[in-house]
């Protein structure tokens, strides 16, 4: 494969799971309202850590949901940060 393939389906993978985290997030809200049954927070927390984490947090501010856990809080912001520096040095690599 050559790196513009890579690339390209790196930001493809990350636009679905950002959109799934956002949405999970909205998903929950919706159901918490309602009285519905929830997504559980190990999905919310998966779908963030899995590149999903700018998702999750545009999710909690939009949806403001989860923005009282403490939890949420402090390690839903530093994924995106440490997912930046992952893809970062994946770039490094790749054009090294």
């Amino acid at each position: 494969m050559d790196k513009k393939t890579i690339i390209l389906a790196a930001l493809a993978v990350l636009a679905i799971t950002n959109l799934i985290s956002f949405f999970l997030m909205g998903h929950d809200k919706k159901c918490a309202r309602q009285g519905k049954w929830r997504v559980p927070e190990k999905a919310l927390f998966l779908a963030a850590a899995c590149f999903g984490g700018l998702g999750g947090v545009l999710g909690m501010k939009v949806f403001h949901h989860k923005t009282k856990h403490w939890y949420f809080k402090v390690f839903f912001p530093m994924l995106p940060v440490i997912q930046v520096a992952l893809l970062a040095a994946g770039l490094y690599w790749l054009y090294r």
